[in-house]
């Protein structure tokens, strides 16, 4: 997302404290960071805090999604429903970097329960660090929302 210092994040009871987390670092270089939820660790759905998301990257409100849930698995599907949204599930930089690169991503899924702390803000510098390569995965990433 390279230069775009605003970030929409969410998550739910799982994702809560990773989320915190990321928030903190986020802010410590200087992001933008607007908070849909969870805001604790008890528990709730996590589509509540998918939609609100990917409606503000999809509005391009914000540039960037970050969603934080046990697995990212019902984070990343439920945020792909949303035209224009492409959420990528990332549980290694190298992924990341590939959903970037070669899928344009703007909405980053993290699995709490399957990375460490210090993993997870690896994984969302590379995502933020990482431009798409275009050529090549321009047509190909056209034709995802081709529906």
């Amino acid at each position: 997302m390279n230069g775009s210092k605003n970030i929409a994040i969410g998550g739910d009871h799982a994702g809560y404290e990773y989320k915190e987390h990321l928030i903190k670092w986020l802010e410590e270089k200087e992001y933008t960071v607007k908070d849909f939820g969870a805001y604790s660790e008890d528990s709730v759905d996590y589509p509540d805090f998918a939609h609100p998301v990917a409606k503000t990257v999809e509005s391009k409100e914000y540039t960037t999604g970050v969603l934080i849930c046990g697995s990212a698995n019902g984070v990343a599907i439920t945020a792909n429903k949303h035209q224009g949204i492409r959420a990528a599930l990332c549980w290694k930089s190298e992924i990341a970097s590939l959903a970037r690169l070669h899928n344009n991503a703007n909405v980053l899924c993290i699995p709490a329960r399957f990375v460490s702390k210090e993993e997870a803000i690896d994984i969302l510098k590379t995502f933020l660090e990482t431009s798409f390569e275009g050529g090549r995965h321009d047509d190909r990433v056209n034709k995802i929302s081709n529906c």
